[in-house]
């Protein structure tokens, strides 16, 4: 007799969950999309780039070629292209969204990298909306994080950072963009996991979602659905389905935070090369488990070695928090002020030792970061070059000195920039025999001494070249 009213409790349970479900409303983002749409906007961008025939395309290889090989590629000696250089325009798309009331609004850096000119289109409701010309306020290109500013002549709709560091995988997430030009695209999924490393940069700890992400998504938000951004989607696998993936709103808005005060964007550095521990290597040395991050090297002079650190040693945990890889010691130590205090706990010799450091700065690559919050990058006229200052990874990899050069982005058509040869990618240390590290004091030199003597000597840096360019100023 019990078995038959457990059946039939059972049977009730059952009856009662299915027609819970059967007039349950299914999952509505209506609602979240129509409040933070209008805060997300289109981002178009122009790049200009010269393009001068074969000596371009198979770049050093036929400068300074013997006499006779002019009439096979079509340049005098190898000194100067006959073909005249071409200039065109490259176009791309673009998102971004609004984080304030007077028009700042975060994107990612690959989205406006060298761009001449930004504009951004605003969401009114009733189709394409008004297109304002942005500034480029600062960016970090580690993080591939940027923050433009529009002068609106009104009050914009914006979005607030969330907390994604509360993230649970599973949980319901908005994405909204651009994809492919395709104007305010909604797009639904959830976050599939947390702290993936794609190797796409040293501080690599994205958020990963089913929400479909494409092309022209890049810079746009990832919200939870209480409307708060937490992610900013930046990359897709190009051959997978499904699988996207954000920048962490936690690391983004600290980043954007300090570039928008006009601050510069500082990381902590210990000084060491490290590498990773596998099952192996941990045997080997005695560690219980494969965790943690292998110093490879000391480097000399810098805060490690100065705490008495040693090839060899195991960096475990920072301020005890447990070390996983080395892509989480990276990630810890960055997000530590310099100056700051640390204390490593290190396995040596099978034994564990505490190790306080005080962390030097991390030489940021960030390509346009401005402490008086304007754009670094500028244009000479009177020569037809747009330039920016190298970056520090730029002056490492082409052994430019400090307080030298400039990276040209772009030569316009007819200029004397042209005509002297001057190409996208070049950087000029000097100009008349004067080191040049910003856009100003070049165009000071122009004016002081290039237009009355109506000629200036450039010294530039090719690949591995160094060589003078004059430029006839008319």
């Amino acid at each position: 007799m019990r078995s038959v009213q457990r059946i039939f409790f059972l049977l009730i349970v059952c009856v009662f969950c299915l027609s819970v479900n059967a007039f349950a409303e299914p999952l509505d983002f209506s609602n979240l999309a129509e409040r933070c749409g209008p805060a997300v906007v289109n981002i178009g961008t122009e790049r200009k780039s010269v393009t001068s025939g074969p000596e371009d395309f198979f770049g050093e290889m036929f400068r300074n070629l013997p006499p006779g090989f002019e009439r096979f590629f079509g340049f005098d000696g190898g000194q100067q292209p006959r073909r005249r250089p071409q200039s065109r325009s490259q176009k791309s798309l673009g998102s971004g969204f609004l984080i304030s009331q007077d028009g700042y609004i975060v994107t990612n850096y690959h989205v406006v990298a060298d761009a001449s000119s930004i504009s951004v289109t605003l969401d009114n409701g009733k189709g394409k909306g008004e297109t304002i010309v942005a500034q480029l306020i600062g960016a970090d290109e580690e993080t591939d994080l940027a923050l433009l500013k529009i002068a609106a002549k009104r009050t914009l709709p914006y979005l607030e950072f969330g907390n994604s560091d509360t993230l649970r995988v599973g949980e319901w997430l908005l994405a909204i963009g651009n994809p492919f030009g395709l104007d305010h695209t909604v797009t639904a999924g959830i976050l599939s996991a947390k702290g993936r490393d794609i190797k796409s940069g040293p501080f690599d700890n994205f958020l990963q979602t089913d929400a479909s992400i494409n092309p022209g998504n890049s810079g746009g938000p990832l919200l939870n659905m209480q409307g708060k951004v937490v992610g900013i989607n930046t990359a897709i696998i190009a051959s997978g389905q499904g699988i996207g993936f954000a920048i962490p709103a936690s690391m983004a808005s600290r980043i954007i935070s300090d570039i928008r005060e006009g601050r510069k964007v500082s990381r902590g550095w210990l000084g060491v090369q490290i590498q990773e521990i596998d099952e192996n290597l941990a045997k080997a040395i005695g560690l219980t488990e494969a965790r943690g991050a292998l110093v490879g090297q000391v480097m000399p002079g810098e805060p490690a070695e100065k705490a008495g650190m040693r090839d060899g040693d195991v960096i475990v945990s920072v301020d005890g928090k447990a070390i996983e890889d080395t892509s989480d010691l990276l990630r810890t130590i960055a997000g530590r002020a310099p100056g700051e205090t640390v204390t490593l706990t290190v396995w040596r010799g099978g034994k564990t030792l505490q190790i306080r450091v005080v962390l030097g700065q991390r030489v940021s690559q960030s390509a346009h970061a401005d402490t008086k919050r304007g754009n670094t990058q500028g244009s000479v006229e009177r020569l037809g070059l747009s330039l920016r200052p190298v970056t520090q990874a730029e002056r490492r990899e082409h052994n430019v000195a400090q307080g030298e050069g400039l990276m040209i982005l772009a030569v316009s058509e007819g200029s004397p920039a042209e005509e002297a040869d001057l190409r996208r990618g070049d950087i000029v240390l000097q100009a008349n025999m004067r080191s040049v590290g910003d856009v100003q004091t070049l165009t000071r030199i122009v004016q002081e001494e290039g237009l009355p003597r109506g000629v200036l000597a450039l010294k530039i840096r090719r690949g591995g070249s160094t060589f003078f360019r004059t430029l006839q100023l008319k």
